[in-house]
Order: structure tokens, then C-alpha cells, then sequence
């Protein structure tokens, strides 16, 4: 979780205003964070991006709020390079998964 909100430079355990959310799916939560977790996210006013990256294979899913508010879905695999727009970050993805061991 990243935030970039003046509100939340003090917190020392909760972060209330991010502009961006990770997860890493696992196959007894991925059902969970797709949908109801999401939907719960959607109601934070300051969140631009929500990030599902995961353990099966070199696949990370990016649901990023346009300039309408329209949620769009982004989705990034093996050779790509992978943009968050809300923190000014790219690299190639095979960076992110390098010396990880996928398991099926």
C-alpha cells in the first residue's frame, strides 16, 4: 500500500488515504480480492490504483481510475513493462518476478 497524501506522513500503523494497493493473490483469497475486497477499495475516494500480482505465473493485473472515474483494466505478462501511473513507476515485470519460484 503507498500513499501519497500529507494526511498520512504521521501513521504509524494504518495508512488511511493510499493511492495505490498490492496484492499478491493466492488461490484460497484470489476469489476475495477480485470481488468483494475490490468493491470495499472502490469507496476509498483517494485510491487510483489496485494491483493484483500473481503466484501461478509472470501475470500482474492493474485496475487503474481514469480521468472519468471509470475503473480500467490493464494486464501485463511475461517480456511487458509494467506502468503504476499513481506513483511514477515502470520496469519490466521479469524484474519483479526475478529469483521467484512459481508454483501451480
Amino acid at each position: 500500500m503507498v500513499s501519497c497524501d500529507e494526511r498520512d506522513k504521521k501513521a504509524r500503523k494504518t495508512i488511511q488515504y493510499p493511492c495505490l494497493i498490492i496484492e499478491v493473490l493466492s488461490p484460497g483469497t484470489e476469489s476475495f480480492d477480485r470481488g468483494k475486497k475490490f468493491q470495499n477499495y472502490r469507496r476509498i475516494s483517494t485510491l487510483k490504483e489496485y494491483v493484483l500480482v500473481s503466484a501461478n505465473e509472470i501475470m500482474i493485473e492493474c485496475f487503474r481510475l481514469n480521468e472519468k472515474g471509470v475503473w480500467e483494466f490493464y494486464s501485463y505478462h511475461e517480456g511487458d513493462n509494467i506502468e503504476l501511473k499513481s506513483v511514477n513507476f515502470s520496469c519490466p515485470l521479469d524484474l519483479i518476478y526475478e529469483d521467484v519460484f512459481l508454483g501451480e
